[in-house]
């Protein structure tokens, strides 16, 4: 039997604590990732209005000088909603991959720790 006040096995065992406390402690800027997404949010809206109105002042302008129907205002607005659809996409698809590193981030370290609660209890029986 091994002595229960062993210093390399209480050692590892506030190693191994403190590992799973920081793993599983709650995030200080939860305010923070909530604030980013709203401004991602206001991004993209402000993304899909201003091509709606660089559409519809380059149409009416088109019109003005031509002196047309307004079939430059529908046309443009047209392709200014395609743009600012298409930007939002692009801002979508920037925050889904950054999210998805952050993700694999939590995960590899997830997995570091569990490594280092079995190296641990290795050591234990040994």
């Amino acid at each position: 039997m091994t002595d229960p006040h062993d210093p390399k096995r209480l050692k590892a065992l506030d190693e191994r604590i403190a590992s799973l406390k920081q793993a599983q402690a709650p995030k200080s800027s939860r305010g923070e990732e909530h604030f980013s997404q709203a401004n991602m949010a206001w991004r993209m809206v402000i993304e899909l209005v201003a091509g709606l109105l660089i559409g519809f002042g380059i149409g009416w302008g088109l019109d003005a000088l031509l002196g047309t129907t307004p079939i430059f205002i529908v046309l443009m607005v047209g392709f200014g909603l395609a743009a600012g659809v298409k930007t939002m996409m692009r801002t979508a698809q920037t925050i889904q991959a950054e999210q998805e590193a952050e993700a694999s981030k939590l995960n590899a370290q997830a997995t570091a720790s569990d490594d280092n609660a079995a190296q641990a209890a290795d050591d234990e029986r040994d």
